[in-house]
């Protein structure tokens, strides 16, 4: 498990296997996100946004097609008129 410390202004060294897993490199930018779960998660903001589908899963949440989500698009557009 790899692990950093946390200085007294809040800042953390992440250590060199989690820069070069996430192709980080000096100046670049991450996000977190705090999931369903309470787990915070860190997402490198310098990745194609291909790469990020799927990342927020939720074995509950079924899949819809195109014509479907248009669908419902139209009728919450209906439901205001």
């Amino acid at each position: 498990m790899l692990s950093a410390t946390v200085t007294d202004t809040g800042q953390i060294t992440l250590p060199q296997e989690i820069r070069d897993r996430l192709k980080l490199v000096s100046g670049s930018q991450i996000s977190f996100v705090i999931d369903e779960e309470g787990q915070v998660k860190l997402f490198p903001l310098n990745v194609p946004v291909q790469e990020l589908s799927g990342i927020l899963h939720r074995p509950e949440i079924k899949k819809v097609t195109l014509e479907e989500m248009e669908s419902a698009i139209s009728e919450g557009a209906n439901d205001w008129n």
